[in-house]
């Protein structure tokens, strides 16, 4: 084996923390468990195991700085010990092989009840997997289904997108993520849900919002106007008088609860929209009608001035 600290990454300075996180770094990624049947990865194990046992061990690292045993943890011959033969199948000073002491409480950490001795670990759950995807206001409010293509092989997945979802929100798809091992169940895949952000509809609660132009004589004399929801569009009686700020509601039109059983409304709010022209018609009218029909709009403002 090669010098402990270049098995590890680490310098000969390098404190026994970083020493242990650096090994807990490797050992997860060169588990045999999570690399099976690759040999050469197994013996990198092996490698880097041994030269935590040397040292991740605080005397042990004092005794091999000193240059008292070798990076196989053999007594040197300077000292006067003898000793088991050096190699991977040798014994560390301790008389335990290099895969006992201190890498073994990593692995239990790591691995959960993993020995190697005995070849077995506990099982270990397979990784999750994030994605995201945007969907429409209308697709949010009323559910949907959509196609999600995971880049693995072409692999395809149906999601259930669940009516009333929030932006924001997670779906989770159990069990078609990474595969586990040791008989670990599969881990599971976690979508990201972005809501796009819509031309008419705004969500309060579980109500939507639609601020809903009307012309002047729509206003004076009242109308039926077409009006969008999330489920299409309707017709909307106008009442004859309304005013900018008006608000008109259209029952169960809106947000699935959470009840899962009931929805929100839709609150439609009038704006007044005069010609985007100047109309000198409409002027000489207003004008005529003004001198006969005074009325104050503004009376609560009276007592600020």
């Amino acid at each position: 084996m090669k010098d402990p600290y270049n098995a590890l990454g680490v310098s000969k300075t390098a404190s026994q923390k970083e020493i242990k996180s650096a090994y807990r770094r490797l050992a997860k990624k060169l588990h045999p468990d999570t690399n099976q049947g690759n040999e050469k990865i197994a013996e990198k194990f092996k490698e880097i195991s041994a030269a935590y046992n040397i040292i991740g061990d605080e005397k042990m690292r004092a005794r091999y700085d000193r240059g008292e045993i070798d990076v196989n943890g053999q007594e040197r011959a300077a000292y006067g010990f003898g000793g088991g033969q050096p190699g991977r199948g040798g014994t560390r000073a301790g008389g335990s092989d290099f895969f006992g002491g201190g890498s073994e409480d990593i692995f239990s950490e790591i691995f959960g009840n993993f020995r190697r001795g005995a070849g077995r670990s506990s099982p270990v759950k397979g990784r999750d997997k994030s994605f995201a995807i945007d969907i429409t206001f209308v697709e949010a409010a009323t559910g949907s289904t959509r196609r999600l293509t995971l880049g693995e092989g072409g692999r395809t997945l149906d999601v259930k997108i669940p009516a009333g979802i929030q932006d924001g929100k997670q779906i989770r798809l159990k069990g078609q993520g990474d595969p586990g091992t040791a008989g670990g169940a599969a881990g599971d895949i976690m979508i990201n849900v972005r809501i796009k952000k819509h031309d008419v509809f705004v969500s309060e609660g579980d109500n939507v919002i639609v601020e809903l132009p009307v012309s002047l004589p729509e206003a004076v004399l009242g109308a039926k106007i077409p009006v969008p929801t999330v489920d299409g569009t309707v017709n909307l009686k106008i009442p004859a008088g309304s005013n900018t700020g008006s608000t008109l509601r259209l029952k169960g039109k809106g947000i699935l609860k959470k009840d899962g059983k009931t929805r929100g409304d839709q609150l439609v709010k009038l704006k007044v929209v005069l010609p985007e022209t100047q109309d000198a018609e409409l002027q000489d009218w207003v004008s005529k009608w003004s001198e006969q029909h005074h009325y104050d709009v503004r009376k609560k403002f009276e007592k600020y001035q």
